[in-house]
């Protein structure tokens, strides 16, 4: 939720200053940097550290200015936090329109966000702090509703399910790190012990539902095809309707 003082305004991050169409440059010295060239140093630290390594002063390294400077450019990290979600999201490669099959480009555009978030492995995890839209989230939204628009919803609920898959991408993505994570740093005796101790719960009736789910054979498949298969039951479940 967007925190508001007593004036209504934005408190932290101000949209109209942020987003607003950029002056022009006043005569004499241009200015030593840009708000774009902080804001692709500041994606590239996290790209290569992760989120927690992106401060004032470790980006103002990495362009060689020095820390004060940078705020002249951008006024806090959390402007700088919304700067870095809009520039990736310049990224989603959208289609000039919808093809008239809303499912199959609905499932394209979250395929393209799953894409973005594993290049961009922070992503899900800055997303929930975004208070603003940018140019580039406005694009994608406006092309996600205009998907949508075929099923009849109005605004509030499309909106409603362009949350929803997005928090669903989100963590979808977040988990496929962690199981990639826990698949380095396990080995096969551990696995085979898991199996074995699901095994005996079921055989002794603890608890035979879990047991047996968790040990089905339910057959090899990629990541990809999972992500499929699950954003499919998302679909079908948020978009039907009594």
């Amino acid at each position: 939720m967007t925190r508001t003082g007593t004036s209504g305004r934005t408190a932290g991050v101000d949209p109209e200053a942020l987003w607003a169409p950029a002056e022009r440059p006043r005569r004499g010295r241009p200015p030593a940097h840009s708000r774009a060239e902080i804001t692709a140093a500041a994606v590239a630290l996290a790209d290569a550290e992760g989120l927690g390594a992106v401060t004032m002063r470790a980006v103002a390294a990495r362009i060689g200015a020095g820390t004060m400077s940078l705020y002249s450019y951008v006024p806090d990290k959390e402007t700088l936090l919304e700067l870095m979600i809009d520039e990736v999201a310049g990224e989603h490669r959208l289609p000039s329109g919808p093809s008239g099959d809303w499912r199959a480009d609905l499932r394209h555009f979250f395929r393209e966000q799953r894409a973005l978030m594993r290049r961009h492995p922070w992503l899900p995890a800055a997303l929930p702090a975004q208070r603003t839209f940018g140019p580039n989230t406005l694009a994608a939204l406006e092309h996600a509703l205009a998907v949508l628009a075929p099923t009849g919803l109005d605004a509030p609920a499309a909106l409603e399910i362009f949350s929803l898959l997005s928090g669903f991408v989100a963590s979808h993505v977040t988990h496929e790190f962690a199981q990639e994570a826990a698949a380095d740093a396990t080995d096969r005796a551990f696995h085979d012990a898991q199996a074995r101790y699901l095994r005996s719960a079921a055989v002794t009736d603890a608890c035979p539902k879990a047991a047996e789910a968790l040990t089905a054979p339910g057959g090899a498949s990629s990541p990809d095809a999972t992500f499929d298969r699950l954003l499919n039951r998302m679909i079908d479940g948020l978009t039907a309707t009594d």
